[in-house]
Formats: C-alpha cells, sequence, structure tokens
C-alpha cells in the first residue's frame, strides 16, 4: 500500500492536490512558463523482444518505475521513468496476444506498494509481489467464452479492486478483496444492463469513497455514453449521461473533475466521423464533475483517446488519442483552464501492414519530472523502435 500523503497515494486515492509531497506547477506558472512538450527521448525493449500489441500503462510515483501490460511479450514491461532506463520483464503466464482484444492479456495494471495488480485472459486477476515477482494472488470473475478481465481500479483504504470485464454482453465488474499478503477474495458482481459497447477505465475516488467507471455506448445508441458511480461496497449508484463522446479512458483530476477520453469522434453533424465523412470531424475530450455529473467543459481539438492521465506535477491531462482525425496524438490539456494545450504526434501501425497492428492508446506520467510515456509498436519512424519502444514526452530542462 502506497504511504499516506506520498504522490502515489494521490494518483491512487484522489486526494487534492494540496496534500501533495510536490506541489503542483499548475499553481507556480502558466502554460507559457511551461513550454512546448516534445519528444525527449525514446527507451527501447532489452534484446530479444518485439512489441507490436499492448494495453494499459501505470506510473508508480513513489519508485519512478512504470509498468506496461505487453501482450506480445506476455509480460508485464518495467521501465525506470526517472532514468529513461528498460528494467525488466515480469511474467505470470499471462495469455498473450490470440488475434482478439476481447481474449488477449494481460490488459490493465495498478500498482499499490509492493504488490502489482494485472488482468488477463480468461477473466483472470492476479497479485504480484513486487519484491520476488511472484503471483501471490489469483481470482478468476466468470467472464464467458474465454473473455478478458480488462480494466481495474483499487482502493487502498478498504483494500479493495474494481475489475472490469468489458468484452461481455452486458459487461460486468467484479469487487475483489485484498487480503493483507495480496491475497483475492472475489466479493460481489455489478453487471451493467444498459451498456451496449463495453465497459472501460475505472477510477477510484477517496475524497467520494467511489469508484468511477467510463461506460462508452447505452442502449445501442452511438451519441449516448455514461460514467457509472459505484460505492465502495459494489452498489450501482447511478449513470452520469454524456452525449458525443463514447467514453473510454477515466482520469481524476483536481477539483473532482473526472476528464473522459472520448474513443469516437463525431462530426459536425453529430454523427461518427470517417475519412470520407462529407462533414468536419469535431473530437473533443469531455470535463464532467464527479460530484453531480455536470459538464464542465468539452475541450475542442483533439479526440479518439482510449487511456488518459491526470500528472499532478504539472496539473496537466494527458490523451493517448490514437484515433484522432489528423493521426495519432499525445494530447495535453491544462487541467486550471480546461483548455487543450498542445498535441504531439505519436504512431500507429499502419492499416497497410499484416496484422498484428499495434496503436499509441496508452499513457502514464511520472509527476515527479513530468515526462509522460507512450509506449509504441515496433516501427522504423521513431528513433530505436525497431522492436518497438517507449516513447519520452516531456518540456526540456536545462536540469
Amino acid at each position: 500500500m502506497a504511504h499516506q500523503g506520498s504522490l502515489a497515494s494521490w494518483l491512487l486515492c484522489g486526494t487534492a492536490a494540496a496534500a501533495l509531497a510536490v506541489p503542483t506547477r499548475a499553481a507556480r506558472a502558466d502554460d507559457r512558463d511551461r513550454g512546448a512538450v516534445e519528444l525527449l527521448t525514446t527507451v527501447p525493449l532489452s534484446a530479444g523482444n518485439h512489441m507490436v500489441v499492448f494495453d494499459i500503462s501505470w506510473v508508480d510515483a513513489d519508485t519512478e518505475l512504470y509498468y506496461l501490460a505487453d501482450r506480445s511479450d506476455r509480460a508485464v514491461d518495467v521501465v525506470d521513468a526517472k532514468r529513461n532506463v528498460f528494467v525488466k520483464q515480469i511474467r505470470a503466464n499471462f495469455k498473450g496476444f490470440t488475434g482478439s482484444n476481447d481474449t488477449s492479456g494481460p490488459n490493465g495494471v495498478v500498482v499499490a506498494g509492493h504488490l502489482l495488480f494485472v488482468t488477463d485472459a480468461p477473466s483472470r486477476v492476479v497479485a504480484i509481489d513486487l519484491r520476488n515477482d511472484k503471483v501471490v494472488g489469483e481470482v478468476f470473475t466468470g467472464g464467458d467464452d474465454g473473455n478478458r478481465a480488462d480494466e481495474l481500479a483499487f482502493d487502498p483504504q478498504d483494500r479493495r479492486i474494481l475489475a472490469v470485464n468489458n468484452a461481455d454482453s452486458p459487461p460486468f465488474a467484479t469487487l475483489i478483496q485484498v487480503d493483507a499478503n495480496g491475497g483475492l477474495h472475489l466479493l460481489k458482481r455489478i453487471t451493467f444492463a444498459d451498456a451496449t459497447n463495453g465497459a472501460e477505465q475505472p477510477v477510484w475516488d477517496a475524497q467520494l469513497g467511489k469508484f468511477f467507471l467510463s461506460i462508452p455506448e447505452l442502449n445501442g445508441n452511438v451519441k449516448d455514453g455514461a460514467v457509472a458511480r459505484i460505492s465502495r461496497d459494489g452498489v450501482l449508484e447511478t449513470m452520469f449521461h454524456v452525449a458525443d463522446c463514447q467514453p473510454a479512458g477515466l482520469a481524476l483530476g483536481p477539483d473532482q473533475d473526472l476528464l473522459l477520453g472520448c474513443s469516437v469522434v463525431f462530426d459536425t453533424a453529430g454523427k461518427p466521423w470517417s475519412p470520407s465523412d462529407p462533414n468536419t470531424a469535431a473530437p473533443v475530450q469531455v470535463i464532467m464533475d464527479a460530484r453531480n455529473g455536470a459538464i464542465d467543459r468539452r475541450v475542442a481539438g483533439v479526440g479518439g483517446s482510449d487511456e488518459v492521465w491526470f500528472n499532478p506535477g504539472d496539473g496537466r491531462y494527458y490523451t493517448a488519442s490514437r484515433a484522432n482525425p489528423a493521426g495519432p496524438v499525445l494530447g495535453v490539456i491544462d487541467a486550471r483552464s480546461q483548455k487543450l494545450v498542445q498535441v504531439v504526434p505519436t504512431f500507429n501501425t499502419p492499416s497497410s501492414s499484416p496484422p498484428p497492428r499495434g496503436t499509441a492508446h496508452s499513457v502514464a506520467v511520472d509527476p515527479r519530472n513530468d515526462h509522460a510515456i507512450v509506449p509504441l509498436p515496433a516501427n522504423n519512424v521513431f528513433p530505436d523502435c525497431l522492436d518497438g519502444c517507449f516513447a519520452v514526452f516531456g518540456v526540456p530542462r536545462d536540469d
């Protein structure tokens, strides 16, 4: 479990920015003072590994270690985010890529103290002791036909995981108790009967004592998404609706704001956009008040996101926008002004390439140096990335 008052505690628990061990730079400088984000370096995988397909990532702020669910190598990759060095791979008989996201793994990753929680297929959740990289807990959430357990969130106060089975119809989440040694015990299933296109990223909000979960689509209406509010005991309390978004990623920012990573780009006529669309694309991300579901801002200029992240170090949201109309980008949004600051190009495997293909849909940020890490599939566009790499983005500094 993370130490109380640490940066990792904020990321896990959603405590106020004022309680951070390192103050947010949003209070000390505006975006003009901070400068432009750019590619600082790339970190290649170790020799003999080749990464194309992967899923969600996480930064443990206490150790400054970055973790990625790497399906190509059937492992969790670990990178030192302070020194930009590949550290190791953690293996736990993960499924790997099967040809379908619905039955592949590993998928979601979260760190709490010395425990790493990972979701996998079929409907598998494991706890790994980072002191020896051994599995100390394992449960199966009971999805159909080999379907995966996907993303997850952790409540450190009650020591409970909320793990999501997104590929089942209807999708469901499972509340899991974590004992002192990392053992896992199933508590309760929460089914989302109205969700017709899966369920995506959960987050834990310690101030409200609730889990929140992005629901891309309700009742078959592509324009109607939601954020579910779930009690710490696994009760689905309400659905906060959002239009023209299809939320996938979800991040808790300051003032009880939630950034919804809108996975589908809509056009100016309110229909899903495609390159052949006669209407112009209107990509947005949405900022919602977690207390009442009110929409604070529709942030124009970037869309098609999967994982999104709030960095308390610089007071910015970061979006892994793989389906942005102009091409895949890392989006940078100021959390206070709620305005898009910048987009930085990333990389997807071209659709003309043979499968499997990877996309830049994952991002996590080290709040101690404000470096955003975006894993990239194998390519010859970014340096040292022929076997896949970790692109490190940030504002260059003299120090």
